[in-house]
């Protein structure tokens, strides 16, 4: 409590402040854009940080990291255009609330949802972030294949009324996934003898078509002339509303917390357990998709909670979680800073003032972004003709930003047909966008541990250690679940016409 206290000290002077703010700012700024998620942002803006001392450096560094998380949110609620991966689930039911004239509370929760997930996660990294870092580390092939089944499960909660169509969405994305290069090989598969399709299909360029492009098509084609029309309701959601936010906010938190400690743990994922969960014990789970606050609650705080956890690994063991924290690895060892267990006794005022950083940048990034609601909730109100040409331009440097490639914009063209195609036969996009997004890892780690297995002498050796098969356990109860709560809510003819 003292090393932080002191370092909390250090944050508070007038550089230091200015830095933090800076970073904030600038990731905010920047994280609105598609495409451009923590790790573009970073890496965009890590030059700006080179001619400032190593501790200001990784304060501003920190600073932007989560101040274009807070900033992905932003374009996901208002015009269902996700800022990056991890605001893929957002879309689901905040831009439906934007829609609803209530955007400004879903603006407000996300904000105050990511603030206290950033709070506690400052919390947990200073009493027991270390600790459980080193038990993370003992994730292995075999245990990620586990987890990646469990996962997997939760194509079933997030089907819809049609299990068929849940499910085809889920292969249909794991397919499109593996086009490309095989992951341990390097070898060419199903490019059609099409060079660019060799390198695959990124994930921006997909989510920004399906839902970006696939709802413009969809709004406009149903002669829309607008997002929403009428007047905005309030900004701040009250009563029943905000304390089901505020539960949310805190369930993601505890939930994308440890799953942050995981390295290779990729945050969109823990969105999706987020999303899941609260849709498993909402008692009205047939309206999530429509504006439920939960569903944007809950997924905005665990992905800032996976995000903040990922600072301990970084800071007590020298290893990256993500790619946002390997550049801001890159960055410290640039500044001649070797993150690990020696850097606690050797730059212990560093380290405890980038900590205590983390705590102001969160506040800072509440203050800057509560004043703006009223002011992007106000796109809500332009008309399509001037707001869809906007739109699509958004749309299209997004899908281009990743990879400078055009192959991608018109990958983003394509996969926004699709979404409208999927939209218009009511086909869900959340299994699709889980598959493609597991796929890939699902096949390396099944792989992996399957020359494990051939390595010792019994393929199956690997599998059953105990924290694969209690994740296997767990996906089978998942499944069990969730076909339990779907026939006890969803009405009887559905599951006649399905069994026909």
């Amino acid at each position: 409590m003292e090393q932080l206290i002191g370092g909390l000290q250090n944050v508070l002077t007038l550089s230091n402040l200015v830095y933090c703010f800076g970073g904030a700012a600038l990731g905010t700024l920047v994280g609105v854009l598609p495409g451009l998620g923590p790790s573009s942002t970073l890496a965009i803006l890590l030059p700006l940080t080179t001619y400032l001392n190593p501790t200001g450096a990784a304060i501003m560094l920190a600073g932007i990291c989560y101040g274009a998380m807070y900033g992905g949110s932003t374009t996901s609620i208002l015009i269902n255009i996700p800022g990056e991966a991890a605001s893929v689930v957002t879309c689901y039911d905040g831009f439906p609330m934007t829609r609803d004239g209530r955007g400004g509370q879903a603006l407000w929760i996300a904000a105050v949802g990511s603030f206290i997930a950033g709070t506690i996660g400052v919390i947990g990294t200073c009493l027991i972030g270390p600790e459980l870092a080193k038990y993370a580390l003992k994730f292995g092939p075999p245990e990620y294949f586990g987890l990646l089944i469990f996962s997997l499960s939760m194509v079933i909660g997030l089907a819809g009324a049609s299990m068929l169509k849940g499910l085809g969405a889920g292969l249909m994305g794991m397919l499109l996934a593996a086009i490309g290069l095989d992951p341990l090989t390097g070898t060419p598969r199903m490019n059609f003898g099409n060079t660019e399709l060799t390198l695959g299909f990124e994930i921006i360029p997909v989510v920004v078509g399906l839902f970006g492009i696939g709802e413009m098509l969809s709004s406009t084609g149903q002669g829309e002339t607008h997002i929403y029309r009428g007047k905005l309701g309030r900004m701040t959601p009250k009563g029943a509303e905000l304390k089901k936010g505020l539960w949310a906010s805190l369930r993601g938190t505890l939930l994308g917390f440890p799953l942050g400690l995981i390295p290779g743990m990729v945050t969109p994922l823990s969105t999706f357990f987020s999303y899941d969960l609260e849709k498993r014990i909402s008692r009205y789970p047939e309206k999530f998709g429509t504006g439920v606050i939960e569903g944007v609650a809950g997924p905005e705080a665990a992905n800032n909670a996976t995000s903040q956890a990922g600072f301990i690994p970084l800071l007590s063991l020298g290893i990256p979680t993500a790619p946002s924290m390997a550049i801001l690895l890159a960055g410290m060892t640039l500044y001649g800073l070797q993150p690990g267990p020696q850097l606690f006794q050797t730059n212990s005022l560093f380290v405890w003032t980038v900590i205590a950083s983390m705590y102001v940048g969160n506040v800072m990034c509440l203050v800057l972004n509560l004043p703006l609601i009223g002011l992007w909730s106000r796109l809500a109100l332009i008309p399509y003709r001037y707001l869809a040409p906007a739109i699509l331009a958004i749309c299209v440097i997004g899908a281009y930003s990743p990879r400078n490639s055009m192959f991608d914009v018109w990958v983003a063209l394509g996969f926004g047909l699709l979404g409208y195609y999927m939209k218009k036969a009511q086909w869900p996009t959340a299994p699709l966008i889980l598959g493609f997004m597991l796929g890939p890892m699902l096949e390396v780690a099944m792989r992996q541990t399957v020359s494990m297995g051939q390595a010792a002498g019994n393929i199956a050796t690997p599998f059953m250690r105990p924290i694969p098969v209690v994740f296997m356990l767990l996906a089978v109860v998942s499944i069990a679940l969730s076909l339990y709560l779907k026939r006890s809510r969803v009405p009887k003819a559905i599951w006649e016409d399905e069994a026909e």
